[in-house]
């Protein structure tokens, strides 16, 4: 499993105009699921995400996790994580099917929900407009 996590003051996914999910201070999660992905994979990838020391302390330093600064995340599948750019056309057959990523995007969310976290979320599939305030900016890429 792959992850682009990016510091957020808000962000928010919309679907045909409407808002899908909407966060405050958190994480916005780009997720993609690759083919070799199990559900350990999900539940450690949550376990890093979820533990991230990235939120400010009152001296300015990166110290503070999710839980410390009361944040939340928003989640959107992002298969594009799994292109292969060796053309200049991207290819995208190194991304995990949905009948396997669509389970393991929902078990990412709900292991993260289990460590106390509110969810928002995208549509596995949609076509989706994301919107977000970038805190810092902080973005960290993770893989597992």
């Amino acid at each position: 499993m792959r992850a682009v996590v990016t510091r957020v003051k808000n962000a928010r996914v919309e679907i045909d105009g409407r808002i899908n999910g909407a966060i405050d201070t958190g994480l916005l999660v780009l997720l993609g699921v690759g083919p070799e992905d199990t559900q350990a994979s999900a539940d450690k990838l949550a376990d890093k995400v979820c533990g991230l020391r990235i939120f400010d302390d009152e001296d300015g330093k990166m110290n503070l996790n999710l839980a410390a600064v009361g944040g939340a995340l928003l989640v959107v599948s992002q298969f594009t994580l799994y292109a292969d750019t060796s053309s200049r056309r991207p290819g995208f057959s190194h991304a995990a099917k949905p009948e396997l990523a669509v389970p393991l995007y929902e078990r990412f969310m709900a292991a993260c929900r289990e460590r106390g976290f509110r969810v928002e979320h995208g549509e596995f599939g949609a076509e989706m407009q994301v919107f977000s305030q970038n805190d810092g900016p902080i973005t960290i890429l993770l893989e597992v």
